[in-house]
């Protein structure tokens, strides 16, 4: 390839993202066992529901320090990629485990909204602010890797999540022990739930296209095509692939239609041209092409293989 990485950096930071999921792992499995004691103790179903997504915080994030862990293992014989594509199915379970527990949140707020259950509002204040202050916590160390990676993106969306949530259960707390509104406590666990479906589906979208390997939503193939077959020998690109093998890694493969019969060395001169426009306008940083002259084959952009 053309483009090189730094790797000693990649693991360096890979090592930094590994220490911060590992402390918020801790930080939650700390406010899950308090909320879950004074969920019971107090009878809140909004701060068990906040109780129940901080265990699939840390369920998610012990997936996605898994596959941080794994994505820092080299390619093999039987592994070629590696397991670079770990973190983007942990991105996808994650997102999908946040709607399952919405969905039995709502069901459970429908059942407590129609018999509300008077609520000791003293211990889920104090409790709320544990949940706001470690989440918090936890939500500034992911949120540098979170705008470029997109498991850390589905861990930080937990925790940003399960932050607000706890921001509505003190809510909540302080209108029922002042106001004895007790009703509002499943209306926050209902309105917490839509919030996690809403955050989820964009994230489950994004993962399942990237795994589907989707051509990327910010790449126009036609343009990329047509920048192409505008450079010097060039007679057409055709049979084209683009897609995201990792948040940082984004393939083309591609037939290359040739003007002339050009040497080897004729023709790495012009990968190398290809593989510095693609990289330059598109990010494209792994370029797999396959020279043709007058080869009898479909010469259409998108062919069905």
């Amino acid at each position: 390839m053309a483009h090189s990485h730094s790797h000693s950096h990649s693991h360096s930071h890979n090592d930094l993202k590994g220490r911060n999921l590992l402390i918020s792992i801790f930080l939650n499995i700390l406010i899950t066992a308090s909320q879950v004691v004074g969920g019971l103790v107090s009878g809140s179903l909004a701060l068990l529901s906040d109780a129940l997504h901080n265990f699939s915080d840390v369920l998610s994030l012990v997936v996605s320090y898994i596959a941080n862990k794994l994505t820092k293992k080299e390619a093999s014989l039987h592994r070629t990629f590696g397991y670079k594509r770990a973190e983007i199915l942990a991105a996808f379970v994650n997102a999908a485990t946040l709607i399952i527990v919405a969905i039995l949140l709502i069901i459970e707020a429908g059942k407590r909204f129609q018999n509300p259950e008077e609520i000791k509002s003293g211990l889920v204040i104090w409790l709320s602010i544990l949940g706001i202050v470690a989440n918090g916590l936890s939500v500034l160390l992911l949120k540098k890797d979170a705008t470029n990676n997109i498991n850390m993106r589905s861990a930080y969306l937990h925790l940003l999540t399960d932050m607000m949530a706890s921001v509505a259960v003190l809510i909540g707390g302080l209108l029922m022990k002042f106001y004895q509104l007790f009703w509002v406590d499943s209306l926050l666990t209902f309105l917490i739930a839509v919030y996690l479906i809403w955050m989820g589906y964009d994230l489950l979208k994004t993962s399942t296209k990237m795994l589907m390997l989707f051509t990327p939503a910010h790449i126009n193939l036609e343009e990329v095509v047509l920048t192409i077959n505008q450079l010097p020998k060039v007679k057409k690109l055709h049979h084209v692939h683009i897609w995201n093998l990792s948040d940082n890694e984004l393939h083309l493969e591609a037939h290359l239609d040739l003007n002339d019969d050009v040497s080897i060395t004729e023709f790495d001169a012009i990968l190398q041209k290809i593989e510095a426009v693609l990289h330059e306008k598109y990010d494209i940083n792994h370029v797999t092409i396959q020279p043709e002259y007058n080869k009898n084959d479909p010469k259409e952009v998108i062919v069905q293989d």
